[in-house]
């Protein structure tokens, strides 16, 4: 991936909280320039507060994902300000309560689907437009659970948006090779259980206290993930390539250590206690 003198120019959604405000953070401490939206004009202020690097190395829009013409001005605001854009990451995602499908209000099942299938395909459709006039780019969309298959009572809708996701980027590989666009690549960017209010969203305290074990041993905190996955999206990988933290062999080592090594990524670190893998894989 080529990029200009400045640092590659790096977009991403959902960028105002959790995973995806780790991923701008560590993006501009590797010398990128950084794009960010969010849903809401306070929120989006207040991370770039929180990132608190210089308008030319950062820009902030509200943005509804669900909205192909305020997702195009994301784009529009981008290249204006930089020049260019190289990386898409289509990071925003939202889930409902746990309960089963039908007792989630219909709102819940309308606003997972819109934004986590709805929001990525809209903000593909922005940024490959863009890069097949530019001859060049990359674009992410995030996975999450259900993207393998795996099923959960409780996350059918997300992991079905999460499913959907998944075979998109797969069918949208194979449009841009087949379209010929150039150095115009797609790929999936899966950073496993992180340790964010969308992981713990909708348990009640009972229920939080019954999984804490199993999501100690799978989670990681966002300042252990996010530099790794930086550093592979911008490290590259083909067309149709995924980069993934969580691997099976990674969990099962996990378990397997279980026993002798005690992690806690719900809390900061303490003598004795692994809360991540201090950004190793």
């Amino acid at each position: 991936m080529t990029s200009g003198p400045a640092g590659p120019v790096v977009v991403v959604t959902g960028g105002t909280r959790g995973i995806g405000l780790g991923l701008a953070r560590a993006f501009l401490d590797r010398g990128c320039r950084v794009a960010l939206c969010g849903r809401g004009t306070a929120s989006t202020a207040d991370a770039a507060r929180a990132l608190s690097a210089p308008p030319e190395r950062l820009l902030a829009v509200t943005a509804d994902v669900a909205d192909r013409t305020r997702i195009q001005g994301l784009w529009d605001r981008t290249a204006d300000t930089f020049g260019t854009v190289d990386v898409w990451i289509n990071n925003a995602g939202t889930t409902t309560h746990r309960r089963p499908l039908w007792d989630l209000p219909a709102a819940e099942i309308d606003t997972v689907v819109t934004v986590n299938l709805l929001g990525v395909a809209h903000g593909s459709a922005v940024a490959l437009a863009g890069f097949a006039e530019q001859r060049s780019g990359r674009l992410w969309n995030m996975e999450g659970f259900g993207s393998d298959g795996r099923r959960m009572p409780g996350l059918s809708g997300y992991g079905a948006s999460k499913r959907a996701v998944t075979y998109l980027t797969d069918a949208l590989a194979e449009e841009v090779a087949a379209a010929d666009l150039g150095d115009v690549r797609v790929a999936h960017l899966s950073p496993g259980m992180v340790v964010t209010d969308l992981l713990t969203h909708g348990y009640t305290d009972r229920e939080l206290a019954r999984s804490r074990k199993v999501l100690s041993l799978l989670a990681d905190r966002v300042e252990t993930v996010a530099p790794w996955l930086a550093d592979r999206v911008l490290a590259d990988v083909p067309n149709g390539g995924r980069v993934a933290w969580l691997t099976r062999r990674k969990a099962l080592g996990r378990f397997a250590l279980a026993p002798i090594r005690r992690r806690d990524p719900f809390t900061a670190p303490a003598a004795g206690v692994d809360a991540g893998t201090g950004g190793r894989p």
